[in-house]
């Protein structure tokens, strides 16, 4: 039986309420672009409708449980005793009062990639959480069989490396026997009916993009389609065999991965009976849970632990913050001066010198 939980609710500030907003996330709603109601209206919706107790506001409460998107919060908003912040950090910062941050790559709970001193003057959980596959998403249609000829890009242009965007690449492609799509209007993002591949690369670079969400990859397997994606640590973290994607490095290799995609159509078949057990894992029915495990298991007992704490704990924790934002942007530039000279590197090389003596 479900324990007596605190209140706990979704804010949207009402300025962003609008009169159209869906009351279930089974279709497809063009709003869920942003991040405040991909975030927070959507995961609202999906634990409402599975029964979990939680209300959706336009004002902050007072008092209980509050989770939000960054872009929703007030920078100088502090809790008081009664009040317990859950940000959805999506692609952002830390925000500076927030108790706990939910962040959509595994990358962002490596305290190592903080800013210089983050992990001293930041406290506060930090728990990952795969991001929502796209809501709405129409299947690749069947009836394409082992036809292969549409290669699509959802996303915007600017995040799509340039050498993908060009006539020469579209050229290049069209001498492949294939079509190249680029889906940048949101409208039709949900639509992989005409799809029989996505491709999605930033850069080919070692960047690997830590608060990028592993969505693209998500979606090719609840699509039915196979991905070439880039280096993003999104989707290395997601990957558990070969089959799952195809990485690429350079314009050489993506070339040779749609050949292969062409001339092999057992290797695609395989990537996609591969993709639709994989997606078993970012189901809704799946996410949904681990949502709800994670309000009761982890949230409720942070915020049972804030109420009780002393005044003193409380008012460390907003100094802290406050000192955090006060010092960040030096704290960053002696951070980049310490990379630049390798000082880590130094230290440790000086240590394994001296225990080798």
């Amino acid at each position: 039986m479900l324990r007596k939980l605190p209140p706990i609710y979704f804010y949207l500030p009402q300025s962003d309420w609008q009169d159209k907003m869906p009351q279930k996330v089974d279709g497809y709603w063009s709003g869920f672009r942003r991040g405040i109601y991909c975030w927070t209206l959507q995961t609202y919706l999906r634990l409402k409708a599975d029964g979990f107790p939680c209300e959706l506001v336009g004002t902050i409460p007072t008092e209980g449980i509050i989770l939000a998107h960054w872009d929703s919060l007030p920078t100088d908003l502090q809790p008081s005793s009664k009040q317990l912040i859950v940000c959805f950090q999506a692609d952002r910062a830390r925000h500076p009062y927030a108790q706990i941050h939910i962040v959509q790559n595994p990358q962002g709970l490596l305290t190592q990639l903080m800013v210089l001193g983050d992990k001293y003057l930041l406290p506060g959980l930090i728990c990952y959480m795969p991001h929502w596959p796209q809501p709405g998403l129409i299947p690749r249609c069947l009836e394409r069989g082992n036809h292969f000829e549409n290669i699509a890009f959802f996303g915007l242009e600017e995040n799509l490396l340039p050498e993908l965007q060009g006539t020469a690449w579209r050229e290049q492609v069209n001498t492949l026997g294939l079509q190249w799509n680029m889906v940048s209007d949101f409208k039709h993002w949900h639509d992989y009916s005409n799809v029989d591949a996505v491709l999605a690369v930033r850069s080919f670079t070692k960047r690997d993009y830590t608060w990028k969400p592993a969505t693209k990859l998500y979606n090719a397997w609840h699509a039915g389609v196979p991905a070439i994606l880039g280096c993003e640590s999104a989707f290395q973290a997601e990957r558990k065999s070969e089959l799952d994607y195809i990485e690429v490095t350079s314009i050489q290799e993506v070339v040779s991965a749609l050949k292969r995609l062409r001339d092999e159509p057992k290797l695609r078949r395989a990537i996609v009976e591969n993709g639709r057990i994989r997606a078993q894992e970012t189901s809704p029915e799946k996410l949904t849970k681990r949502w709800s495990t994670l309000i009761i298991d982890t949230i409720v007992p942070a915020y049972d632990r804030w109420c009780k704490a002393s005044s003193l704990t409380r008012q460390s924790f907003i100094r802290r913050r406050s000192l955090a934002i006060q010092t960040r942007e030096t704290r960053k530039s002696l951070q980049k001066w310490r990379n630049q000279i390798g000082f880590r590197t130094r230290v440790r090389s000086l240590l394994s010198q001296s225990r080798g003596s």
